[in-house]
């Protein structure tokens, strides 16, 4: 329920209330709704709160779209707490933890995730500087665990770009199918019935393409 606030100017917190209310709109109803007059109202604001924190719509969108990475990278960073013992220094363990983790985000913010990777607001295109900074955020954390398995000799090669853009793929793929699979109804006797079954079958295939990968 939206809030009757004003907006001063010196108004430090209005900024992440505005980016928090454009997650709530996008996970309530979708991103029909990341709309100025729509966002404002969540947040308990004035339109003319986003054109003085954003310049409009599109700053306000690309300040959501990097909230998300940030979120993923927060995610991501995480991955490795649950390793216990020896899989804590196990790269392979370490990445499938990272696959793990991708896979988590996805499934409790689809609205999000697809926002940050697909097209649903097709006039909306974050800029290439911004998208560069999504990647530095995120893919550079399963780069540098892939450059471990290279040094180790579990990977072939010494570029770690080329193999983890692989297994980016390879994780964004699975999970986006079992997003759209779990958005429809049921499918009789197809074996992706269950978060654990679509868990065991993302894990296969990380585990699968890493030994293709290696030397």
């Amino acid at each position: 329920m939206a809030r009757a606030v004003s907006d001063p100017l010196g108004d430090q917190g209005l900024r992440e209330r505005l980016v928090s209310a454009g997650l709530d709109a996008l996970n309530d109803d979708g991103p029909v709704e990341l709309t100025v007059r729509r966002v404002a109202e969540i947040a308990g604001s004035s339109t003319m709160g986003i054109y003085t924190q954003f310049g409009g719509r599109s700053g306000m969108l690309e300040a959501i779209y990097r909230r998300g990475f940030e979120l993923l990278r927060a995610g991501l960073v995480t991955a490795f707490d649950d390793l216990t013992g020896p899989a804590a220094h196990d790269v392979v363990e370490r990445i499938v933890a990272i696959a793990l983790a991708y896979r988590r985000f996805a499934l409790d913010n689809p609205a999000l995730y697809a926002f940050m990777f697909e097209r649903p607001l097709p006039g909306f295109d974050p800029s290439p500087q911004l998208r560069a900074e999504a990647l530095g955020m995120t893919f550079t954390l399963l780069t540098d665990e892939v450059h471990r398995a290279q040094a180790a000799g579990l990977v072939e090669g010494d570029d770690p770009v080329r193999p983890a853009y692989l297994l980016w793929t390879a994780m964004h793929g699975i999970t986006s199918i079992e997003l759209t699979h779990a958005a429809r109804s049921p499918l009789q006797g197809w074996f992706l019935d269950s978060p654990d079954a679509g868990e065991r079958v993302y894990v296969e295939g990380v585990r699968a393409l890493l030994a293709g990968l290696g030397a």
